[in-house]
């Protein structure tokens, strides 16, 4: 149980981000009594949310200026006046961190001006407006809590590698969360945890009267579909409601965010990428408001739809296809066979046949069904009957019925709030950080080292010592291999190392992960470098200064731990992965 008075969870997604919180004397009376209500304020005060996009805009010293619907409007009027340029506005800036393998401290990423920006400032800023506001939110609930009465939960895609995971860790810090308040949840995890205590008329199914996800013993997926990703985990109840693991965390960038890009590719096959590029370019506002009209209906996409589906067209589409082409986009459209009857124009608004709009989704669900059928097929995951269906995509009627479609004998459960079971999820994960059991290692890890050359070594790798011993560098020796079951708090592949050479006053650990199970090299294909520390060594003894080294698999993050063997020194530390 958390040691702090209040759990605050920050689900930041990759379209929308928000936050929920709940006192401790809450949780021992209900679990799921959770603070989620309307916070953020719509475009034009429209209205009020629950979570807020994931944009963020700094002015032209690089300053925050705002974040969410803030920035969007923020933005929008400075693309009206034509002063945007100075600007640095970035959206959906999550997905960066997919593939982590080159972020550094230092790394720099291109804002819509086009210039460099520190992609760890774009991240804390972030993170520090979503606690100001949750602190804000939360003093009218109880006053006078302050940032070091929370402990603070993130939410993380279970497929994003350490190296990520520690660049969120790092950003949040930078905002002024303190390393021990800080947790980092896996948001199918999450979301499972949340479901785990709703009754049973929240959940809902292929039309079964009994819901039994939860007993002991049952297997299930979660199928966690967000903006960006889809993320997936595989869970057996043990005794006493603890999870475990039974296969490693998969998925990939297939989250609702494809269906956009199918439309906007749809979009450049009528007027062409320089037309569609031009209309980015010259009118972003008007880009950004059709994208937003889309985003709104292809909600409403279902396998029933039986009527065409308006958009409005920006005339500026209009004008900027006729400066490229010379003729009309209407007339151009029209003489296209291929979507007669598909697609008409009546004013500014283009009417869309329901089997066009329905096709928008096609690959996406394609994909997702198709490494779902993959994953059933393997044996590890036998007696699997279940697939919980959680993350906002996960509400699109579309992709629902491409999974109970193609799964006919699986039942497919979807809970009430499925857009909502990761962020407070996360809530119950600060509450109870050891619901999970063990888990299942995605990489084999390992530590470079040198040792005693052996015959099958490369020549390039060898060289000799003073004392005439011959060596091979860059060798892997492993510590944890992928697919192994981790138990949560353990210590694994306790071994010792020696300095390379009498007078080293630092033993260097490199950690290396593979996807090969057993490498021999730490530059193989598959191989990367995820972070090192140093471990001081005794003043005397020479090549004898044993170094007792072991990985910890303490939660969510990886640790290492240190022994020196001559003086019982203990180093531990979390892997600095953005060096």
């Amino acid at each position: 149980m958390s040691n702090k008075p209040v759990v605050a969870a920050i689900d930041f997604g990759t379209t929308y981000s928000g936050y929920a919180f709940s006192f401790g004397y809450e949780f021992q009376v209900d679990p799921l009594r959770i603070s989620c209500t309307n916070h953020f304020h719509t475009r034009s005060g429209a209205g009020m949310s629950l979570k807020t996009p994931t944009c963020i805009l700094f002015s032209p010293d690089q300053r925050f200026h705002s974040f969410g619907y803030e920035a969007e409007e923020k933005y929008s009027d400075l693309l009206m006046d034509e002063e945007h340029e100075a600007w640095y506005y970035f959206k959906r800036f999550k997905m960066i961190l997919y593939n982590g393998q080159d972020l550094k401290r230092d790394t720099k990423w291109q804002a819509s001006n086009g210039k460099p920006f520190p992609a760890i400032k774009i991240f804390s800023c972030a993170i520090e407006y979503l606690v100001n506001h949750m602190l804000s939110t939360m003093d009218g609930k109880l006053a006078g809590v302050k940032r070091d009465d929370v402990h603070w939960v993130l939410t993380v895609p279970a497929i994003w590698d350490d190296k990520a995971k520690h660049f969120m860790r790092t950003a949040a810090e930078m905002a002024g969360i303190k390393g021990e308040n800080l947790s980092i949840a896996l948001e199918p995890e999450a979301a499972s945890f949340y479901c785990k205590y709703l009754p049973v008329e929240k959940l809902s199914d292929t039309g079964k009267s009994e819901i039994s996800c939860f007993q002991t013993g049952k297997r299930y997926l979660v199928l966690d579909a967000g903006g960006g990703t889809v993320d997936i985990t595989v869970h057996e109840v043990l005794h006493g409601g603890h999870l475990r693991e039974l296969f490693k965390a998969n998925g990939g960038p297939w989250g609702g965010t494809t269906v956009d890009k199918a439309f906007k590719d749809f979009l450049e096959s009528l007027c062409g990428q320089q037309t569609l590029a031009k209309f980015e370019r010259d009118f972003k506002d008007d880009y950004m408001d059709l994208l937003g009209e889309f985003e709104v209906k292809k909600r409403t996409v279902s396998p029933e739809l039986d009527q065409k589906v308006t958009l409005k067209i920006p005339i500026t589409l209009h004008e900027a296809f006729q400066d490229n082409h010379g003729r009309s986009f209407r007339e151009a459209v029209a003489e296209r066979y291929d979507l007669q009857g598909k697609l008409v124009f009546a004013g500014d608004k283009m009417r869309v046949e329901p089997s066009l709009m329905k096709s928008f989704f096609q690959k996406t669900c394609d994909t997702i069904v198709g490494h779902l059928k993959n994953l059933f097929s393997k044996s590890e995951l036998s007696g699997l009957s279940i697939i919980l269906m959680v993350g906002g995509f996960s509400e699109s009627p579309m992709l629902r019925h491409a999974i109970q479609t193609n799964f006919p004998q699986t039942r497919v459960v979807v809970p009430n709030e499925a857009g909502l079971a990761v962020l407070k999820g996360a809530v119950i994960f600060g509450h109870q950080p050891k619901i999970v059991s063990s888990r299942v290692s995605k990489y084999t890890y390992g530590i470079g080292v040198i040792r005693h050359a052996q015959s099958d070594d490369p020549p390039e790798k060898l060289f000799q010592e003073s004392n005439a011993r011959l060596m091979c560098k860059d060798t892997f020796s492993k510590h944890a291999e992928i697919g192994q079951e981790i138990e949560v708090d353990s210590k694994l592949g306790g071994l010792t190392y020696c300095p390379a050479s009498e007078d080293t006053k630092y033993l260097k650990i490199a950690l290396y992960t593979s996807t090969k199970k057993t490498p021999k090299f730490v530059d193989e294909d598959g191989c990367t470098l995820l972070g090192t520390i140093n471990v001081k060594l005794a003043k005397h003894g020479g090549h004898e200064r044993k170094v007792f080294v072991r990985l910890m698999f303490g939660g969510t993050e990886l640790g290492v731990e240190a022994i020196e063997v001559k003086t019982g020194k203990v180093t531990k530390a979390f892997f600095d992965y953005l060096e």
